[in-house]
C-alpha cells in the first residue's frame, strides 16, 4: 500500500468472470470492511469508487436534516 496525503494505492485487482473484484486485505482493515457488508458503488467518467451504505446513508440523512430546517 502506498500512501500519499491521504491518498492510497492498494495495487491492481482483476476481475473474476463473474464480475468480482477481491477487495485488498490492507483496503479492508482501513475502511473496516467486514464480511456481509453492503457497498454502494459510485462512478463518474473518470471511474468508480466504493463506498459502505452506513457512509451513504449518514450523508443522505444529514443533507435531509439540512432541507428541514
Amino acid at each position: 500500500m502506498q500512501e500519499n496525503n491521504g491518498k492510497y494505492i492498494f495495487g491492481v485487482v482483476k476481475v473474476g468472470d463473474k464480475g468480482q473484484v477481491v477487495i485488498p486485505s490492507e483496503a479492508r482493515k482501513l475502511y473496516d470492511v467486514k464480511p456481509g457488508d453492503a457497498l454502494i458503488v459510485l462512478g463518474d467518467q473518470r471511474g468508480m469508487a466504493l463506498l459502505k451504505t452506513e457512509m451513504f446513508q449518514s450523508a443522505i440523512d444529514q443533507a435531509m436534516e439540512g432541507l428541514s430546517k
